[in-house]
């Protein structure tokens, strides 16, 4: 025997407000209409849901049972009703996402914390890749968007690219390096100090090689190489040795590890970091939100970068 649900979630109402003319109201149904399907309902399991002639109504057991697993049933489709909502609204839903990782874990995480504070029923998997590897997994499906830093002319004709950040690299040091108290660094100062190096396959090893060129050092010594950003981290902190980074990432590192950028002006890469989408698949409604989300927060990390590097310029 089969039992319309709706039927046992406007007896849960009913039930609850203690009267058709009540459920009715509470329903935003008219109270015939209410009547008819009790009555339907009755004739389908044969036996009656109120004790006759009793008021305010009283349900039987059987009514009051069948009352109960009504309210489950309109509990279960609020939830989900709230849930299509959400998905809809860009509030839920899992989001693919992948990135380079000194951007992925120096920038872009503090921004997927902020994201997931306000937005918790949104799940995102991250995972870490170059240009190639992250056009693939957008072309198979395998991700959503991806975050890393592209030349306009880079970008393949089936994707879109949005901007969030200029490229912006510096010479980092420990807090307190000899360097970071020079004034009027000359190439002489940095000649001794070793070198720790990106992974050779990434952009910002290339960047490497061409700000050391920038500033007249043809040869540089590496002595560490290959790490993640917080094997690197730990590197500088411990050493007098310099390295390249993204300004963003020195800016939001100095919060726990105690970094500094040297005032020395390098070539900065033809490059901007941003959002890489497929042209014709947006993916679910939470790309778009996480994809505004970050515009947002990129656009007031820039301001303060700005701010800090005007006031550092009146210092010197």
């Amino acid at each position: 025997m089969k039992i319309d649900s709706e039927h046992l979630e406007i007896l849960a109402v009913i039930v609850e407000r203690g009267g058709l003319t009540e459920g009715a109201e509470a329903l935003g149904k008219s109270q015939p209409s209410v009547s008819r399907s009790m009555s339907l309902l009755e004739e389908r399991i044969g036996f009656p849901l109120f004790e006759p002639g009793r008021r305010p109504l009283r349900p039987t057991e059987l009514g009051m049972n069948l009352a109960r697993l009504g309210s489950r049933i309109r509990a279960a489709n609020q939830e989900a009703s709230q849930l299509v909502r959400l998905y809809r609204q860009g509030l839920a839903g899992r989001l693919r996402v992948g990135g380079t990782p000194i951007f992925m874990d120096g920038v872009v995480s503090t921004f997927v914390a902020e994201f997931q504070s306000r937005y918790g029923d949104v799940q995102i998997d991250q995972s870490y890749g170059y240009r190639d590897t992250l056009e693939t997994g957008l072309r198979n499906g395998g991700l959503d968007l991806a975050i890393l830093p592209m030349h306009p002319g880079q970008v393949p004709q089936d994707m879109t690219f949005e901007p969030l950040l200029a490229g912006n690299n510096v010479i980092a040091c420990r807090a307190g390096h000899p360097l970071s108290r020079t004034r009027g660094i000359t190439l002489s100062d940095i000649a001794e100090y070793a070198w720790i190096a990106p992974p050779a396959n990434s952009p910002l090893y290339r960047d490497l090689e061409r700000a050391v060129r920038s500033i007249g050092q043809e040869d540089f010594r590496v002595n560490f190489s290959g790490g993640t950003l917080a094997s690197i981290q730990s590197v500088l902190v411990g050493s007098d040795a310099l390295t390249i980074l993204p300004y963003s990432v020195v800016f939001l590192s100095r919060r726990t590890v105690p970094l500094e950028a040297l005032p020395l002006k390098i070539d900065h890469p033809d490059r901007q970091l941003g959002v890489l989408r497929m042209a014709d698949r947006r993916g679910p409604p939470a790309v778009g939100q996480f994809a505004e989300f970050l515009g947002t927060e990129f656009s007031r990390l820039q301001a303060r970068m700005d701010h800090e590097q005007q006031v550092t310029r009146r210092r010197g």
